[in-house]
Order: structure tokens, then C-alpha cells, then sequence
């Protein structure tokens, strides 16, 4: 653990221009995105600049999607929180973790031989023992002004590099780490370089007026699948096909009746064909 901090210390992010060019790195926290908020909050919030990053080796209350656990044993994964000033539409607001999600998935690629895909909204999976495993969560959080645009953001990320097997946690997604799929330790540096380099293209991209839905949408392992859709407000659940998705991301299911869902935030699972 303390030769990666150590080397994240001198060099974090040698390939990008301005993502993680400011980072804090600590050993341990309860939550990076908390943490992060907290920093904002305390009157930090115009001295921690667009693409601030804040990584740590373990996170004693790590979170995901609907307040569930996210963990990890200490100086086995990459958990660390990104802070973005977009100043986008609400509509565009999901494309963060459109973005972060897809570069995930390359970086995972680029250095592992896995078949790496999404489900959405957020898991990065990869094909491991026949089946589709999760190995990676996103959790956006943010902030809007008063004409409706996304004024901060705050990504975490959490992905899985190097736990053992029997050390894995729990899910309603089955987890997998890089080490379990692939029998090899992967080198975590390497990884996060590739992975900041590809969200700081990806964002550029946007700036410049591209999408990341077309790449995002091509990753989705969700689409022409059968899926449950639960919402966790009302509990009320539904069976469908995965048909596709809208430009701000949010899931069209077709119903068994033929009516078309719009999904903007549930829980969703394949089901057996």
C-alpha cells in the first residue's frame, strides 16, 4: 500500500492536461464522494478546480447506487472520487457517468485480455466463469444553479483490481475482480493513467460537442435483453425487453402489453431468456 501512495504522490497522472493534475491522496477515508462534499462545503468549493481528483486506499463506509455498501479490502482496488464544473443542461447530467463508466471499461480492456461490457445505468462488468460479473460502480452526485445547469459534480468510482475470490463481497450484481477473472495480479498506476487519460478525452469530446451516449449505448450488455425493473419508491415491479436508450440515458423497457417505460432510476436485472 505504501509504495502505490507513494507513487501516486509523485505521479499520478503523467498523461493527462488538467484531470487529477490537483489530487489528494490518503490512506484511508469513510467515503471519498463524503469526503469530497465535505471539502466543498467548508468553504473549499472555489479552490478545488474542475477535474480535482481525491483517491484513497480504503474507504471504511464506501458507497454505490440506492445507499448500498461498496467494499474493499485495503490496497486492492481503485476508489476515488472526481469533481467536475460542467455547467451543462439537466438533460445532459447523466453523461458524466455515460463517460466515466465507458473509460472504466476501456482502461479495463487495455490492460486485462476480459470481455468488458455495461449494465446499466452504472456497472462495469466483464465475462468471467460463463456469466457476466461486476466489477466496477459509478455514483454521481451534484449540484444544479438556478437555470436548471449541472454546476459541480461529484463521480466516485470503486473498481475491483486486485481482491481474491474468497475475499469478494456480496451483491445483487455477482462481483468479480481483475485478479479473480484473470488469475494475475494487475497493476493499479497503470490502470488509473489509462482511465483518466480516456474520461478527460471523453469530456473534452463533449465540450466539442459529441455525445458519449453512441459509445456508451454500443457497451450496453442490457440492451435486447429480458429484465425485471423494480422502483424501490413504491416496490411496484415489471418484466420487459431492454430495448434502447434516450439521449440523457435513461432505459426504454417494452412491457409485455408493447408499452414502452422510460427508466430514469430503478433497479434493473436480466432475466433468464
Amino acid at each position: 500500500m505504501k509504495n502505490f501512495l507513494s507513487e501516486m504522490a509523485v505521479s499520478h497522472s503523467p498523461n493527462t492536461r488538467w484531470l487529477g493534475k490537483q489530487c489528494q491522496i490518503l490512506p484511508a477515508v469513510d467515503s471519498t464522494n463524503d469526503l469530497l462534499k465535505e471539502m466543498m462545503q467548508q468553504g473549499d468549493a472555489d479552490l478545488l478546480p474542475n477535474g480535482f481528483v481525491l483517491l484513497t486506499d480504503y474507504q471504511r463506509k464506501g458507497r454505490g447506487r440506492l445507499a448500498r455498501r461498496w467494499d474493499a479490502p485495503a490496497g486492492s482496488s481503485l476508489l476515488l472520487s472526481l469533481l467536475f464544473r460542467p455547467g451543462w443542461p439537466a438533460a445532459q447530467a447523466n453523461w458524466l457517468t455515460m463517460l466515466v463508466s465507458l473509460a472504466a471499461a476501456e482502461a479495463i480492456a487495455a490492460h486485462t485480455n476480459l470481455t468488458v461490457g455495461l449494465k446499466w445505468p452504472n456497472d462495469v462488468m466483464v465475462q468471467h466463469d460463463n456469466s457476466w460479473r461486476k466489477v466496477s460502480g459509478i455514483l454521481q452526485e451534484g449540484g444544479f444553479d438556478a437555470n436548471g445547469r449541472l454546476q459541480w459534480a461529484i463521480v466516485g468510482i470503486g473498481i475491483n483490481v486486485n481482491i481474491p475470490a474468497a475475499q469478494l463481497p456480496e451483491g445483487m450484481t455477482p462481483p468479480t475482480s481483475l485478479l479473480a477473472a484473470t488469475g494475475q495480479t494487475v497493476p493499479r498506476l497503470p490502470l488509473l493513467h489509462t482511465f483518466l487519460q480516456r474520461v478527460e478525452e471523453l469530456y473534452d469530446e463533449v465540450g466539442n460537442g459529441r455525445s458519449p451516449r453512441p459509445l456508451w449505448q454500443n457497451k450496453l450488455i442490457t440492451l435486447g435483453q429480458p429484465v425485471r425493473v423494480t422502483h424501490h419508491q413504491t416496490n411496484q415491479s415489471f418484466n420487459g425487453i431492454a430495448e434502447a436508450t434516450d439521449e440523457a440515458g435513461h432505459l426504454l423497457v417494452r412491457d409485455v402489453s408493447g408499452k414502452i417505460h422510460t427508466v430514469a432510476a430503478a433497479d434493473v436485472t436480466l432475466r433468464e431468456k
